[in-house]
Parts: C-alpha cells; structure tokens; sequence
C-alpha cells in the first residue's frame, strides 16, 4: 500500500499510534499505544514488532509525510534508535 493510499484509510487512533512511534524513533517519551491499532498499522507494514516493542517502518514515516506535505524532514528511517 502506497502512502497516499493508506493514509486516508487511518483511524485517529492509529495516527496517533503512529506518532507515538515516530516519537520513539526519534528518541522520545512516548504514550501507550493501544495494540489493536499497532497490530493494524502492523497488518499494513506501517509498523513492526521487535524485542523493544513497536517501531515505526520507513513506509510509516512517509505516511506521517503524506498526511502533513511540506513538514519538517523527517530523520532517516534506517537510522539506529538511540538507547534511552
């Protein structure tokens, strides 16, 4: 699924639940996130899960892009995600 695609298709909770991740990402405190919206953003490769628990895929990020053209740049996808 394309970003353009699926980023309609999202319900609040799960850009939200993106957000979070991208905020993980990028080494911040992040909220719960409800595991029926992780496992959907799973189910469409907007996410993964792995030993530190979800994480946001690069094709998350280009939707959190699509969703506000013209943002900040976003860090790069397949960098490591710093140690807290």
């Amino acid at each position: 699924m394309t970003p353009d695609a699926a980023a309609p298709r999202l319900s609040e909770g799960q850009i939200e639940a993106l957000r979070n991740l991208e905020r993980k990402h990028g080494g911040g405190d992040v909220d719960w996130i409800r595991i029926s919206d992780a496992v959907s953003l799973t189910e469409l490769g907007l996410a993964q899960r792995n030993r530190e628990g979800w994480v946001i895929t690069p094709a998350g990020l280009q939707v959190l892009d699509a969703l506000v053209p013209g943002g900040p740049p976003r860090a790069d996808p397949d960098a490591p995600v710093p140690i807290r």
